[in-house]
């Protein structure tokens, strides 16, 4: 199958799901589809200069890596609509709601990084889509921690996709100018 029509599948997809909870990007009216595009795009853009890449799998993670997380699709659903590895590196991008909050950014890192180098790309390229200005209602203490978060990814993926780590680096330099 192409890129193209994988991309309008799974797009069409992740749309659903999200607007099914009708889901904007965090400060502002932006459907949160938006995001999930931002991030497929980081993704093309990356596998340009890149060989032995699988884009079309990293497109559709990079789609519907905030669907078990954020919406009513499950890792079932998704398996069966896109397959096992696909659902895995979903699974893998979202954070365990169980565990205690200060761990779950480490316990996902640590399960996208046993996985292939698509699913660490789709991470890289999830935090540099998010570390726009970040949401008005955000006090400096959410903002550092934010930041703190993007360097662990940075640190924990390190090695994985050199192109996203750099970009990666230069938002987080970036994005002190939303620090006092």
């Amino acid at each position: 199958m192409d890129i193209q029509t994988i991309y309008q599948q799974t797009i069409k997809f992740a749309a659903l799901k999200h607007s099914e909870q009708k889901q904007t990007i965090p400060g502002t009216d932006l459907p949160y589809v938006v995001h999930v595009c931002n991030v497929a795009m980081e993704i093309m853009t990356m596998q340009q200069n890149n060989t032995n890449f699988r884009l079309d799998f990293a497109v559709q993670l990079a789609l519907l890596h905030d669907t078990i997380e954020d919406t009513s699709a499950t890792f079932d659903e998704i398996s069966k609509k896109f397959g096992i590895e696909v659902a895995e590196g979903v699974f893998a991008l979202t954070k365990n709601e169980n565990l205690p909050k200060s761990e779950r950014m480490l316990d996902s890192l640590n399960r996208i990084k046993s996985l292939s180098a698509e699913v660490c790309a789709v991470k890289l390229a999830d935090r540099i889509t998010n570390l726009q200005e970040p949401p008005a209602h955000w006090d400096n203490g959410k903002r550092k921690y934010y930041k703190q978060e993007a360097i662990q990814i940075l640190d924990i993926l390190k090695g994985e996709n050199s192109i996203l780590e750099e970009r990666l680096m230069n938002k987080i330099t970036e994005y002190d100018r939303y620090i006092n």
